[in-house]
């Protein structure tokens, strides 16, 4: 029972996504319709932004859940601003379209959800202003982005880009080249994630979530000046432990206090809650899934399935049910 409630089952995120509707140019279409030129601005220069959600399925509700759906749409907005994007929609515009898009794929299974703005001219001139915008949401199907327990993780080469070099708070396209690059040394070295340092040597996230750890059975994470992305999981954690009476701080974290940590997990939408226990070849506690790591897990996935009375307002249903007369 346990298990099923530690997986996100479905497909791998490295599946070809190549069918189902979407919203793109202001209505619902196939997405194998929704196309853009190679001279699209976005493409070239990667001038866009973008958020991902994460839908739940509760076969026993017979319901598909979306998580966090307006916090995730208020964050697309604000970066939409910073790259100078009009996005023609308002919150709740946006989060009834999700909506009608996963309505119209009649999923029975947990799915990822992709919103995406960005400058859709088809001009060779490096800049943000003048350009056509457009905005556009897809859906796949979608299981564990990482496995979520027992990751081995590496400290990175390669810096986590600085907010006065791209900013670090907003979800820009090209952005995350940088993420790329680290999780992909990461990878072709036999680890499952890089952990990267921001540009003063200390702790940043990792390479496309946040992170926290446990020390002396305190929960830590770091500040949202260490160049992170401000986490809409993260920020759901931080309120849980409030809530729990777990004790938490937020602060700077060195890269040896990764070493003597009781404790490591990353915090993400993709990520989910993913215990790390090992970084660098060095053994986190040990080398099992923490208490603490354990019971903010177990909360979190009947949470975001519908599972928990307390944390209802999370959660948008997306399927309508008949009232009893």
């Amino acid at each position: 029972m346990l298990e099923e409630k530690l997986q996100a089952n479905g497909p791998s995120p490295r599946q070809e996504i190549v069918d189902g509707y979407c919203l793109f140019q202001g209505e619902l279409r196939q997405l194998a319709e929704a196309n853009v030129s190679i001279a699209t601005h976005a493409l070239n220069y990667g001038t866009g932004c973008f958020e991902g959600i994460r839908a739940y399925w509760n076969v026993s509700q017979d319901q598909l859940y979306i998580l966090k759906a307006k916090e995730h749409y208020q964050r697309f907005l604000r970066s939409c601003r910073i790259l100078k994007i009009a996005c023609p929609y308002s919150v709740e515009e946006l989060v009834d379209w999700t909506v009608k898009i996963l309505t119209k794929n009649e999923y029975r299974e947990n799915v990822y959800i992709r919103p995406l703005a960005f400058k859709a001219s088809t001009v060779v001139k490096v800049t943000l202003s003048g350009l056509r915008d457009e905005v556009a949401i897809y859906s796949v199907p979608m299981g564990d982005y990482v496995k979520t327990e027992g990751l081995s993780a590496v400290v990175s080469n390669w810096q986590r880009v600085s907010d006065n070099i791209l900013p670090s708070r907003a979800k820009v396209t090209g952005g995350y080249i940088n993420a790329a690059l680290a999780s992909d040394a990461a990878a072709t070295d036999g680890y499952d994630e890089a952990i990267m340092l921001a540009s003063d040597g200390q702790v940043s996230e990792a390479s496309s979530s946040n992170l926290f750890i446990v020390r002396d059975a305190v929960l830590v994470t770091t500040p949202i000046t260490a160049d992170i992305l401000e986490g809409i999981t993260r920020k759901t954690i931080l309120q849980v432990a409030a809530e729990l009476g777990i004790p938490y701080e937020v602060r700077p974290i060195d890269r040896t206090e990764l070493y003597v940590a009781e404790e490591m997990f990353l915090a993400g939408t993709g990520a989910q809650i993913s215990s790390i226990t090992s970084v660098d070849r060095r053994m986190v506690g040990d080398g099992l899934t923490g208490p603490l790591t354990r019971r903010l897990q177990e909360l979190y996935f009947r949470a975001v399935r519908g599972m928990e009375d307390a944390y209802e307002d999370w959660l948008t249903p997306v399927y309508r049910k008949e009232s009893k007369a």
